[in-house]
C-alpha cells in the first residue's frame, strides 16, 4: 500500500475554513489578494534560494538569486555538482556571505553524496522532513519552513521568529509594537491545519507578495 502524498492543499477551501474558525481573519482575506502556490520539483535550487533568503528583504535576496543563476549555463538552474565545483570566493563575488557560500556547498554535497531522504520527502511528515534536513549545515529551521511552505506546499507551517510575519501581524491586529512570539504561536492554534494560509497573507500585508 502507498503512503499519502502529504504536498499541497485547496487555496479556497483552507481560507473558508479559517475564516469559520476565527472570525477576525475575514478581514485580512478581503482585504488582500490570494496568494499563489505551486509545488517546487527542484529540491535543490530552493534549499539554496532559501540559504539566499536568509535574514535578508526579500527584493535583495532575489537580486543576490539572480545573480547567482547566471554563473551558471544559459541562466538555467545549476546542478548540485556544478554548485560543489564553484569556487567559494566566486558564490560570494555575487553577494553571499562566507558563511553562505559554505552553506551552498554542504548543500550540494549532500545531494552529490546522496545522504538526505529527498526522493521520500511527497510521503514524510513536517518534523520528518526537517530531521532530515538540519543534519546539513546551514539549514536550520526557518530555512526548512521556506522549503514546507514554497517548494512541498505543506499547509500547517507557522513561522513565527520570522521578521515579516511579526510585522505583519503587527500591523494586522494594530498592536503598539511587535508581538511575543509565544503569543502569536498561542493565536495561531486556532489556524491549524492551514497556518501557512495565514503566514502568506501576513507576509503580504507588510511587502506585498513574497517575492521568492
Amino acid at each position: 500500500m502507498f503512503a499519502p502524498d502529504l504536498n499541497g492543499f485547496n487555496m479556497k477551501t483552507a481560507i473558508t475554513a479559517l475564516k469559520k474558525a476565527d472570525a477576525d481573519l475575514k478581514r485580512l482575506f478581503d482585504i488582500y489578494e490570494a496568494p499563489e502556490l505551486s509545488l517546487g520539483q527542484n529540491y535543490f535550487w530552493s534549499l539554496c534560494r532559501s540559504i539566499i533568503y536568509q535574514q535578508l528583504n526579500g527584493k535583495v535576496a532575489k537580486t543576490i538569486a539572480d545573480r547567482f543563476i547566471v554563473l551558471y549555463k544559459n541562466g538555467k538552474y545549476p546542478s548540485p555538482k556544478e554548485v560543489l565545483n564553484t569556487d567559494l570566493k566566486v558564490l560570494r563575488d555575487v553577494g553571499l556571505s562566507r558563511a553562505k557560500a559554505g552553506y551552498m556547498h554542504n548543500i550540494a554535497r549532500a545531494f552529490v553524496d546522496d545522504v538526505i531522504q529527498f526522493k521520500n520527502f511527497s510521503y514524510m511528515s513536517d518534523d520528518e522532513i526537517k530531521n532530515q534536513l538540519i543534519k546539513i549545515k546551514g539549514i536550520g529551521p526557518w530555512t526548512v519552513e521556506m522549503f514546507l511552505i514554497f517548494t512541498l506546499n505543506r499547509p500547517d507551517i507557522f513561522p513565527a521568529t520570522d521578521l515579516g510575519i511579526q510585522k505583519g501581524y503587527q500591523r494586522y491586529y494594530k498592536l503598539k509594537k511587535l508581538p511575543e512570539t509565544n503569543d502569536m504561536v498561542k493565536k495561531a492554534e486556532r489556524w491549524r491545519p492551514y497556518r501557512s494560509v495565514v503566514t502568506l497573507y501576513l507576509w503580504y500585508a507588510v511587502d506585498g507578495p513574497f517575492e521568492w
